[in-house]
C-alpha cells in the first residue's frame, strides 16, 4: 500500500507554531481569582480556618494561612505584610480577633490588598488598641477567663485562657471535646499586644467586610457593630448564637462572606 502525506505549506506551519508559543487572549481566559491571605487571632492558630480553607479551596482558591506571631501590632504588621507583598496578584485580607488590628495596619504595605475581611475581629482606628476597644461595650469577659500570667524576659507576659474555662469563654458553641484540643494548643499573646496603639488603618482607604456572632464574648457584639459602622463595611453578618470562633463553628457563612469580598475585585 503507498502512503501519501500531503506537504504542510508554510503559512500552515507558521500558524500552528504562532498558536503553541501566544497565550489565549483576556477575553478567552478564565479571570484570575485573588488569593485569600488569613491572619489568625489570640489563643488560636491557623489551624481554626480549617473549614473555611477547604471551602475556599474546593471553590478554586488559593489560600494562605500566614503566622501571626502574637508579639506587637507593628511587628507583627510587618510579618504579614511580607507575606502579603510575597503574592503575585490581588490579595483578600481576612483577620480573625486580634488578627483584625494586623491585617489594618499591614494591608497597604503591599499595595496589592482589595479587600478586607474582618472576622469577629478588631477595627482599631489609629491610636485605638484592642484592650480599650474589648472594655469600650459591655459583655466581654476575657479577663476573668486568662490564666496566671507567664512572665517574659523583657517585662511583658504572655496571656492563656484558663483552659478550664476556654469552652465556655471562647468557644461555646463548638463541641467540648474540639474546644478542649484548641484550648490544649492555643498559642499566647502578650499583653504589650493588646495595649499598643495602632497606627493609621488600612480600612479607610479598602473596602472592608465584617462578620461575627452575637454571642462573642471576647469582642462584645455591639464592639464589632460600633467598628463596621465606622469602616462603612459593605455588608455586616451577625449570627445568632456564634461565639468569638465564628470562623470554626460557621465556616460556611465566613467562606461565602470572604468569597464575596473577592467577588468585588475586578
Amino acid at each position: 500500500m503507498n502512503l501519501f502525506i500531503k506537504p504542510l505549506s508554510l503559512a500552515a506551519v507558521v500558524g500552528t507554531l504562532f498558536a503553541s508559543v501566544v497565550p489565549a487572549s483576556p477575553a478567552s481566559a478564565a479571570a484570575v481569582k485573588p488569593t485569600i491571605v488569613l491572619v489568625h487571632g489570640a489563643f488560636a492558630d491557623s489551624s481554626s480556618w480549617d473549614g473555611v480553607t477547604a471551602i475556599l479551596e474546593k471553590d478554586g482558591y488559593t489560600v494562605i494561612g500566614a503566622a501571626n506571631h502574637l508579639r506587637s501590632v507593628n511587628s507583627d504588621a510587618d510579618s504579614v505584610a511580607r507575606v502579603v507583598k510575597s503574592v503575585p496578584g490581588a490579595v483578600v485580607l481576612v483577620g480573625h480577633s486580634y488578627g483584625g488590628s494586623v491585617i489594618s495596619a499591614a494591608a497597604e504595605a503591599g499595595g496589592n490588598v482589595k479587600a478586607l475581611v474582618y472576622v469577629a475581629a478588631f477595627a482599631p482606628d489609629a491610636g485605638e488598641t484592642a484592650a480599650g476597644l474589648s472594655g469600650k461595650y459591655p459583655g466581654g469577659t476575657l479577663g476573668a477567663a486568662l490564666a496566671k500570667p507567664v512572665a517574659l524576659a523583657d517585662g511583658s507576659n504572655d496571656l492563656y485562657i484558663d483552659q478550664a474555662k476556654f469552652h465556655d469563654q471562647f468557644a461555646a458553641d463548638l463541641p467540648l471535646a474540639k474546644a478542649r484540643l484548641m484550648a490544649a494548643g492555643q498559642r499566647p499573646i502578650t499583653d504589650a499586644a493588646l495595649n499598643e496603639a495602632s497606627p493609621a488603618p488600612a480600612w479607610k482607604a479598602i473596602p472592608s467586610w465584617f462578620i461575627y456572632g452575637k454571642a462573642d464574648k471576647n469582642i462584645p457584639a455591639e464592639a464589632q457593630a460600633f467598628m463596621a459602622k465606622r469602616a462603612s463595611a459593605k455588608k455586616t453578618v451577625v449570627i445568632d448564637g456564634a461565639s468569638h470562633v465564628v470562623m470554626t463553628s460557621h465556616p460556611a457563612e465566613v467562606a461565602k462572606l470572604i468569597e464575596e469580598a473577592a467577588g468585588s475585585v475586578k
